[in-house]
């Protein structure tokens, strides 16, 4: 009896393809890029990480098929964190504000920065709602330390944001490893 020859038992389903496997390793390889590429996004305002990290799990899924990827119900469950980490954004710095007895005109005043600084770099995320809010106090006719108070409320309100979004998206790859069949 001869041995079967590399194209029977590929036939056969006892040999994967060697270029199949490399496809198959450039997709996860792309795949835990944009994860990495996510991470330094929710810390980095300019990118959205938690869309990308997304995106990755969803190009993998199309990519690789259902048998080797994440089923819709994970996909599902990414996209309600994905929701919800931008409601975590701009609900932070709402509360922020808030919390440091912010008027409306200081809120206003601190979204409005906000919008400004999204045109002003990295610097400008944080100081622009910051000098937005303070603006809106003094507006609003408020001593200059309360107008004070209303920016720092405003600056870490971000900052809770920023770490609130870096454990949804931890928590969007871990689901993602959890769920997803082992490539090898």
């Amino acid at each position: 009896m001869s041995p079967l020859s590399n194209r029977q038992l590929e036939i056969l389903g006892c040999v994967q393809n060697d270029n199949q496997l490399n496809m198959e390793l450039f997709w996860w390889f792309l795949t835990i890029v944009l994860f990495a590429i996510g991470l330094i996004g929710t810390v980095v305002p300019v990118l959205p990480g938690t869309t990308i990290i997304l995106a990755a799990a969803i190009i993998h899924r199309v990519m690789l098929g259902p048998n080797k990827s994440i089923g819709w119900y994970t996909i599902i469950v990414l996209v309600v964190l994905t929701l919800a980490s931008y409601a975590l954004d701009v609900l932070a710095g709402y509360f922020g504000v808030k919390y440091f007895g912010a008027t409306k005109w200081g809120t206003f005043g601190a979204i409005l920065g906000a919008l400004v600084g999204l045109f002003l770099g990295l610097i400008g995320l944080f100081v622009g709602p910051v000098i937005g809010a303070v603006v809106g106090e003094v507006i609003a006719g408020k001593r200059m330390i309360d107008a004070g108070r209303a920016g720092w409320g405003s600056l870490l309100g971000n900052i809770g944001a920023m770490l609130a979004k870096l454990i949804i998206a931890l928590a969007m790859i871990t689901i993602f490893l959890i769920n997803v069949p082992p490539p090898f």
